[in-house]
């Protein structure tokens, strides 16, 4: 894929290097021709200098061939404008834009521009790692009607297949954390122990779910 990345900070040079990491391309959009320093001196992408809501500067930056737009500049303005001209004039699919005051980031999300509100997500992360194991979980969906969480899976399961724990506990297992390693659990996958279980619950059963979990296995 080719990607365009507005804004040339720690976000948008850790994202474009992620990116060719991974056999895309790349070319990084900033007004301060400095910045482009962050990038050093094994980067392959293109760099253009400007602004990120200037059509010019987006068809040298290969606005019309890519397939995402991402604007991370410092600016809520600068990013939501550059995002909405990558998405209504350059037709361009994937667009996200990171945005710090959360009440516009709601309104953008209305109108169809996938946000990152910036404080929001870093508050919880932070509260996720201060709070007891359960309490917060690892991602909510907009809704706020079903929820992620990562848990250490009680002795009493160990043996056991993944079909039994979702039957029992009404969760369903999305992945497992294994020696370090992720792996796609299927139903007859048998848990072992030291096993991380990520699975998604609904909201308001999440409380029944942890205590099944942390009850075990009901006999059959």
């Amino acid at each position: 894929m080719h990607i365009v990345i507005m804004g040339c900070g720690r976000v948008g040079s850790t994202l474009s290097h992620s990116l060719e990491e991974r056999g895309h391309t790349t070319a990084v959009i900033d007004s301060n021709p400095d910045a482009f320093r962050r990038l050093g001196p094994g980067f392959s992408g293109l760099t253009v200098t400007g602004l990120g809501f200037d059509r010019e500067v987006l068809k040298e930056a290969g606005i019309e061939r890519a397939d995402g737009f991402a604007a991370v500049s410092s600016g809520d303005n600068s990013n939501i404008i550059s995002a909405r001209v990558a998405r209504e004039q350059f037709k361009v699919d994937t667009v996200v834009a990171r945005i710090y005051d959360p009440g516009r980031a709601e309104v953008y999300e209305r109108l169809g521009v996938p946000t990152v509100a910036t404080v929001p997500w870093a508050a919880d992360q932070v509260l996720r790692r201060l709070v007891p194991a359960g309490s917060e979980p690892a991602w909510r969906d907009q809704s706020g009607d079903v929820r992620l969480d990562t848990v250490f899976v009680p002795f009493p399961w160990i043996g056991q297949r993944i079909d039994r724990l979702e039957a029992q506990t009404g969760v369903r297992v999305a992945y497992l954390t294994r020696l370090g390693s992720g792996l796609i659990a299927t139903a007859d996958t048998v848990i072992q122990e030291g096993d991380f279980l990520s699975v998604f619950m609904r909201e308001d059963a999440a409380d029944r779910a942890h205590a099944a979990i942390e009850a075990g296995p009901v006999a059959d």
